[in-house]
């Protein structure tokens, strides 16, 4: 393998791994708070169930209190979790990926995974199936 990523120097390839690294725990977050949203969201729904199966079995007084003081509750002040979720895009998820493109783009030619890169071709058996270098 020749290319761009070989010329790259060591210290930068590392710290620009470092930031695409911190970009994917980012990712990895934001997996977990859509599965909150989701999650939340289907608790919502259950409780509404809930609701109607404590009416259906008499306990009006419960039902009311339960449907009035948890159904369609915001998470956070003044939010659903769908709120959230798009805050979390709007202010930190999507000015991170484009300050870490940017990073990329600036400091080794937009090249994704550099690192992992070298390090396939460092690990990979030359001339071997399964090993090869691309696609």
């Amino acid at each position: 393998m020749t290319d761009d990523r070989d010329r790259m120097a060591d210290s930068t390839v590392a710290a620009v791994g470092k930031v695409s690294e911190a970009l994917e725990f980012v990712e990895r977050a934001r997996g977990h708070l859509y599965a909150f949203h989701q999650l939340i969201g289907h608790a919502d729904l259950t409780l509404g169930d809930a609701v109607t199966a404590l009416r259906d079995a008499g306990h009006v007084t419960t039902a009311d209190v339960l449907d009035g003081e948890m159904v369609g509750r915001n998470v956070l002040r003044g939010r659903w979790t769908f709120q959230v979720v798009e805050e979390f895009d709007d202010s930190y998820w999507t000015p991170f990926r484009e300050i870490e493109s940017r990073i990329r783009t600036d400091l080794v030619g937009g090249a994704r995974h550099p690192h992992e890169a070298r390090m396939k071709e460092k690990r990979r058996t030359h001339g071997r199936p399964g090993h090869e270098s691309d696609p």
